[in-house]
């Protein structure tokens, strides 16, 4: 994986830190996992997401900028009433 491309989607989240988003994940198991959250922090190699789980309480996943680029991992951020997902692109 392209050194570059993985910095770029960290740029990219950087810009997203505190916004809304869909996380949509892989389970394992033929399961996808999809929860709301905030972007909450990145950080060099992983970003976290603050999850909004029905019970009220709060809970916090990572993931590397590799799970997004291989699409293990796809978020949608969630403004004015539309999900746009994040995705990287080669120029």
């Amino acid at each position: 994986m392209p050194r570059n491309a993985l910095h770029d989607i960290k740029r990219s989240l950087d810009d997203l830190i505190g916004e809304k988003v869909l996380l949509r994940a892989n389970g394992g198991r033929r399961k996808t996992i999809e929860r709301m959250g905030v972007l909450e922090e990145t950080y060099p190699s992983v970003f976290v997401v603050k999850l909004d789980p029905p019970d009220g309480s709060f809970k916090r996943v990572s993931y590397s900028y590799a799970d997004v680029l291989t699409e293990t991992v796809e978020l949608m951020l969630c403004k004015d009433g539309s999900n746009v997902r994040v995705t990287y692109t080669e120029n």
